[in-house]
């Protein structure tokens, strides 16, 4: 039995029209001998009915009147809704659809509350449902502890639920469908001539998820990376192949895959001194209070790290508090050159150093791993820099 999972995103699923499209690769996917498994997010975005950040505008965000617990069963809703729209789509075309909530489809999940792990999945109900003849319609984002309790996986949590069930299930591919016809070599509202990556691996693609680009839940990746499940990215809206995502990518020479950014950062630097007992235990004081860091440079006299610019005044606040000197530098931008093909290269770092030297962007910081290069630029030198390093590289 072949068995693949089709995940839709907001998008997809937010028209009548975009519906009877998702509809059309479903059929299309059993006329090629497939069985699949629907996995949907809630209809639309913020402002249409049922999406998620409309659910939540019913109630005061602002001040914690409920439990994490009562904001999961809100959240859930808007999944479910469309489970149900969705099949009715299905169904008119001739199709048997079974609508699954995220625990009736055997996700079972610890009690983190609003960003649940999952634990297991029992896909016999599935199963069962398949070899009668029905296409499972799952809701994203969702699942149940083992209490009976709803849970919600966090954010962007209907990739999870897709390579979850698709790992669990052993599908011979997830297809997770958005708006896009698949992950580019930048983003294309900032370099008009970036193109669609056919190919990537899935260190490759967690990078770009993880580095800001909004393709696929970085959690979804390893899922599907633990089991080595090929993973499309692809279109609901055009017959574009899309970016396949494997454990390993064609040869095509090609030293650099693609470039993303993460705006909104902040530049903190720490000067040493030893008179100060608190500068080796900053790094710890800092993740006691739950701020994340990256680009962590030390050096004798000072160290160098970044932080969301939402935790500026946070930081700024503790660092004021243990009595150390500190220099802040303001609306940075993180970019990220992605690519497996940099192992082992020399000269990569040069040619991007180069490249943004010739159009006058001062380089704040930088860091670098095996297969991604991070630079630290000003705000405003982000779609200059993008550009620059985009045309360096031939991408």
């Amino acid at each position: 039995m072949k068995i693949i999972v089709q995940k839709f995103g907001g998008t997809s699923v937010s028209t009548q029209q975009r519906r009877e499209m998702v509809a059309d690769k479903v059929i299309d996917a059993i006329k090629k001998g497939y069985k699949p498994v629907v996995v949907v997010s809630a209809i639309g975005r913020k402002g249409d009915p049922y999406a998620t950040d409309t659910l939540l505008s019913l109630i005061d965000n602002e001040k914690a009147y409920l439990e994490k617990r009562e904001y999961d069963i809100l959240m859930s809703c808007g999944e479910i809704i469309s489970c149900v729209v969705m099949a009715e789509v299905l169904s008119k075309r001739g199709l048997k659809p079974r609508v699954l909530t995220g625990g009736q489809a055997g996700i079972i999940t610890n009690d983190n509350f609003g960003n649940a792990d999952i634990l297991r999945i029992d896909t016999t109900k599935l199963i069962n449902y398949i070899n009668e003849g029905y296409v499972p319609v799952v809701a994203g984002f969702q699942g149940m502890t083992q209490s009976g309790e709803i849970t919600t996986l966090g954010r962007g949590g209907s990739d999870i639920t897709g390579t979850a069930l698709g790992a669990a299930l052993k599908a011979e591919f997830v297809e997770i469908y958005t708006d896009v016809d698949g992950i580019m070599t930048a983003d294309p509202r900032i370099v008009d001539d970036a193109h669609l990556i056919e190919t990537m691996s899935y260190n490759e693609v967690f990078q770009f998820a993880d580095q800001g680009a909004k393709v696929i839940h970085p959690r979804a990746v390893e899922y599907a990376m633990k089991v080595n499940i090929p993973v499309y990215i692809k279109n609901t809206m055009s017959n574009s192949k899309g970016t396949l995502i494997t454990a390993s990518r064609e040869s095509i020479g090609r030293i650099i895959t693609g470039i993303t950014h993460m705006s909104s950062r902040t530049q903190i630097s720490v000067e040493y001194g030893e008179e100060n007992q608190y500068v080796d235990d900053v790094f710890d004081i800092l993740a006691a209070n739950k701020i994340s860091i990256d680009l962590i440079n030390v050096f004798p006299n000072y160290r160098v790290f970044t932080v969301d610019s939402k935790q500026e005044e946070n930081v700024k606040k503790i660092l004021d508090e243990l009595k150390l000197k500190y220099t802040v530098v303001s609306n940075c931008s993180k970019i990220a050159v992605i690519g497996n093909g940099m192992r082992g290269i020399p000269g990569v770092m040069a040619k991007i150093l180069k490249a943004l030297k010739e159009k006058n962007i001062k380089v704040l910081q930088t860091a670098d791993s095996h297969t991604t290069i991070w630079c630290l630029v000003k705000e405003e030198d982000t779609t200059n820099a993008i550009k620059a390093l985009h045309e360096a590289f031939e991408l």
